[in-house]
């Protein structure tokens, strides 16, 4: 089993000056540690689902790029950018910026889009659920195209592309990593696309189903459910009792789970590096 930490959270005691040292520490103590995958939100608002819109929110990629400046093997994306945010050809180019700067560390994590309020607190627009999903698929059709070796035209029912021209390439083709658990539209992309899926579940039973719903569209696609790498969101109030979390790692992993990242608490620095120092070893060991 491989663990991530998910920065989601810019509010700490102190105020705006206290935002970088938290990140920068978090960002050393995880790769440090041995963590394989640093991720943060892409939004512009925080959240109003769990807490106030009017929190603070960094922007990803430039987030994404001060970490690569601060660690050396942990990988880096965002969990996720939604399709709506950035035209597709121009994610591709940033996406391979912070592989190239970081020495290919770099993955792509996508998905359709829901924060209606900040697409339209901001003025960008919002399109019905259906369109979006369109564009989320030409949007993975373009990052492929625009890594792959051939500079050719794309057309697309929402994108149309005259050359994808984009040099330098990534020193390795970014992992596609689609957020989101949908079982008729999200995870048929990810069985046509992704290397990676984040799977979102209320409980153990239901993760298995969408799983089992993943697997059935592999078949239909003609790939092995084993070329998916399964992810999932864990609370790092879960670890207070280690052989209960040990246990749910063992459930996981016979699902077929292979990261787990934890949703970073009001001090990530310190449940990282007591998590790496504690409980790593042992919970590395599940799968």
């Amino acid at each position: 089993m491989k663990f991530g930490i998910h920065f989601w959270n810019y509010t700490f005691p102190g105020g705006t000056p206290t935002i970088q040292p938290e990140l920068a520490a978090t960002a050393r103590a995880a790769d440090q540690a041995g963590f394989e995958l640093f991720t943060v939100m892409d939004h512009w608002f925080q959240m109003d689902r769990v807490k106030p819109a009017e929190e603070p929110m960094l922007e990803a990629y430039t987030t994404l790029g001060y970490v690569a400046a601060l660690t050396e093997r942990i990988q880096l994306a965002t969990l996720v950018t939604g399709v709506t945010y950035r035209y597709p050809a121009l994610l591709a180019k940033t996406v391979t910026t912070l592989d190239v700067l970081s020495g290919g560390r770099a993955w792509l994590g996508i998905g359709a889009a829901w924060y209606e309020r900040e697409h339209l607190g901001l003025g960008v627009p919002y399109p019905a659920i259906s369109e979006r999903f369109e564009r989320l698929e030409e949007a993975l059709q373009l990052c492929l195209q625009m890594w792959g070796d051939e500079v050719a035209p794309y057309h697309g029912k929402h994108f149309q592309l005259e050359e994808t021209l984009n040099s330098p390439q990534p020193i390795r083709r970014p992992p596609i990593l689609i957020g989101g658990g949908g079982e008729r539209k999200t995870l048929r992309l990810v069985a046509k696309y992704a290397d990676a899926c984040n799977l979102f579940a209320p409980n153990d039973e239901e993760l298995a189903h969408k799983i089992d719903v993943l697997r059935e569209h592999c078949v239909r696609e003609g790939r092995a459910l084993s070329d998916i790498r399964i992810t999932v969101l864990a609370g790092a109030e879960e670890t207070a009792d280690p052989d209960a979390f040990l246990r749910r790692l063992e459930v996981w992993a016979a699902l077929g789970v292979s990261l787990v990242s934890f949703r970073a608490p009001a001090a990530p620095a310190a449940f990282v590096s007591e998590f790496g120092d504690s409980l790593l070893g042992r919970a590395a060991a599940i799968g």
